[in-house]
């Protein structure tokens, strides 16, 4: 079963301000993830995951009942926790911005 990989603008911003190096290793995630979305190291919640590039952290969630996976930032072990709390304040605005993207897609 292969999942759909979206991402938000707000991943989008911050990827885009990271290393050529560190852009690679995203787009490998990209493709891990397509395969086995709960690739990563969970957090808190089934659905909630990251990955580590060195010092940064790509965080996910995994939508099982849409086979997709939305992307939803990225950020430094400083504002780790900052970040995950926002994820977790933010999991139904997520789950309808990914609803959209699916609806033009």
């Amino acid at each position: 079963m292969s999942y759909a990989v979206y991402t938000t603008s707000n991943f989008d911003r911050e990827r885009f301000k990271l290393s050529g190096e560190e852009q690679k290793r995203i787009e490998k995630i990209f493709l891990q993830l397509k395969i086995n979305p709960y690739v990563g190291e969970q957090l808190q919640y089934r659905h909630l995951r990251e990955k580590r590039i060195k010092e940064k952290r790509v965080y996910y969630l995994v939508y099982d009942d849409l086979q997709s996976v939305l992307l939803v930032a990225v950020s430094g072990k400083k504002d780790q926790q900052v970040t995950i709390n926002h994820i977790i304040n933010n999991f139904g605005e997520y789950k309808i911005h990914l609803e959209n993207l699916l609806r033009r897609n």
